[in-house]
């Protein structure tokens, strides 16, 4: 495995190596050792998540206060522009994004680590997401950041408006939302 950098530093795209031939293709999606290496030790996977959405649909940015995910996202049909907001008050990227496209055909993986909203908007038909947390879900501690916040203003490649639970809809901006002080 490898990695591509993001605006942020501590957000990792991981490119996996990837077997193929006429019959189709082989690849390891995640490997503990090789996971350790890339973002260090101590980072243990709880939870395993799918997400199926149609074009337009706009996920997040969602957030747990109390127990705080880190997830490793990657997409197994279609493609997403897929974000993460950095939230921890302390770091010197607060308030800012990195984003990237995920999809079945370049195999990239997300790390987005605990302290970060994360969200993502669909580009094809139809799009299947996976992704494993480091904490269990908790609807108490769940919280949204609005996906156009213009203070954090995220270019979302989309025209007109996305399609949004009515959750992602109450969405607060950034100067009114809790964060983490990591």
């Amino acid at each position: 495995m490898k990695t591509l950098e993001t605006a942020i530093p501590d957000v990792k795209i991981i490119t996996p190596l990837v077997h193929g031939d006429n019959r189709g293709f082989f690849l390891e999606s995640y490997n503990k050792k090789d996971f350790a290496n890339i973002v260090g030790l101590g980072i243990e996977f709880v939870q395993d998540n799918h997400s199926r959405s149609g074009k337009n649909v706009l996920r997040g940015l969602h957030y747990q206060m109390e127990h705080t995910q880190g997830k490793l996202i990657r997409v197994t049909a279609g493609e997403i522009f897929d974000v993460a907001v950095d939230l921890r008050k302390s770091s010197p990227t607060f308030g800012k994004w990195a984003g990237t496209r995920l999809n079945s055909q370049n195999h990239h993986i997300l790390w987005v680590p605990p302290g970060f909203a994360h969200g993502f908007l669909v580009l094809s038909e139809l799009a299947d997401v996976l992704y494993k947390t480091t904490d269990y879900y908790d609807p108490d501690s769940d919280r949204c950041l609005i996906w156009n916040d213009p203070d954090v203003a995220i270019p979302w490649p989309i025209r007109g408006q996305p399609l949004l639970s009515p959750k992602d809809q109450e969405g607060v901006r950034l100067k009114d939302a809790e964060v983490y002080y990591l």
